[in-house]
């Protein structure tokens, strides 16, 4: 399993549309393309513009060819409404959550 960390900036007044658009936006993705798991949200409390998604895939491959050009179109909508600071791939080595 690989986990693909993804940090946005958030404005307050964004950010229940950014998280309206990622909820459809990542289920659509776990429903429509091979190797996606779906993915959850954490926010800063010490700074609540900074939000970051973490997405489960079954294999980097599967990541790489959805991520292509690192701009896939199921994003856009979350780019309009947050900007992507950042994005790194981890290999899954060891899960003990619930």
């Amino acid at each position: 399993m690989f986990r693909v960390v993804y940090t946005w900036q958030v404005e307050p007044e964004d950010f229940e549309a950014f998280r309206d658009e990622w909820r459809i936006t990542t289920n659509r993705i776990h429903e429509t393309i091979k190797g996606a798991r779906g993915s959850f949200m954490i926010r800063s409390v010490d700074n609540p513009s900074e939000v970051v998604t973490i997405a489960k895939w079954d294999s980097l491959e599967e990541w790489q060819t959805f991520w292509g050009n690192s701009n896939p179109e199921q994003m856009q909508t979350m780019k309009s409404l947050g900007k992507r600071v950042s994005v790194e791939a981890f290999e899954e080595i060891e899960d003990y959550t619930k």
